[in-house]
């Protein structure tokens, strides 16, 4: 793993964990494409690192009134949206815990992942049209577990995590700004469980300064994402990322059967 590739690679990581691309299925895209040799786990744990500091960093503020208002006891929309980021992430904590060996092995095919990434994005399509006016603090139990479930598909690299919850919500009625906000949230724990899972296979010969380059370059270009995407959301569509999804799926396919 050089610098220059581990720089490519935190970008990466940094735009596809929050924009609705898939950062899994773009991971796995990079080596297949530029002919690179797999960076291994000790260097994904690294990216991952640097998009868990982003979002917590981007909405600290969020999490300590969810936490404050959970333990006070005092408010109780910021205790029932805490709660229901917790049913929410727990579909995606089973599935990873159960399956994520048999989706490693099973799931990186370039083919697959074009046809996930047509799929899911014409999907988000759909549901973005819609003309919804739903806000958080009226979220239901059953929306929130359907919102984890997606999440939980988005294991399956070329689905996109930010993609499959957004597309989710919006399902459930919710406006683009509070789907995209309930997403961001719902990431933090999930990014937490899944660095730390990968914690016990960390190779420390293996931190060295690309390792470290890719924390802060994937931390940076989260945060550039995440703010990015808020603004977008406010104003537009998702059409620009549909559109992407679609023609990335059928050049990878095409250059696949090639």
């Amino acid at each position: 793993m050089t610098l220059w590739q581990a720089v490519v690679m935190g970008i990466i990581q940094g735009l596809g964990e929050f924009l609705p691309i898939s950062s899994s299925g773009h991971l796995v895209l990079a080596p297949w494409f530029f002919d690179w040799q797999d960076p291994g786990l000790t260097f994904d744990i690294a990216l991952h690192a640097g998009t868990l500091l982003a979002v917590v960093i981007y909405f600290h503020q969020d999490w300590l009134n969810l936490i404050q208002g959970t333990i006070s006891g005092k408010d109780r929309k910021s205790r029932r949206i805490f709660w229901l980021l917790v049913l929410a992430t727990l579909p995606a904590a089973f599935c990873g815990y159960m399956f994520n060996d048999l989706i490693e092995m099973k799931a990186r095919s370039p083919i697959l992942i074009g046809f996930m990434l047509i799929i899911f994005g014409l999907l988000l399509h759909l549901a973005d049209k819609q003309q919804q006016s739903q806000k958080l603090d009226n979220m239901k139990v059953r929306e929130a577990l359907f919102i984890g479930l997606a999440q939980a598909i988005a294991l399956i690299p070329g689905v996109s995590r930010s993609g499959v919850t957004i597309t989710a919500a919006r399902l459930c009625s919710y406006t683009r700004e509070e789907a995209a906000r309930f997403s961001f949230l719902l990431s933090t724990p999930v990014i937490l469980g899944a660095t730390l899972l990968s914690l016990t296979e960390l190779n420390p010969g293996e931190i060295n300064l690309p390792f470290i380059c890719g924390i802060i370059v994937s931390c940076l270009v989260g945060m550039l994402s995440i703010s990015v995407l808020l603004k977008i959301v406010k104003r537009y569509s998702l059409n620009v990322f549909v559109g992407y999804r679609i023609l990335l799926g059928a050049v990878i396919i095409f250059l696949y059967l090639l």
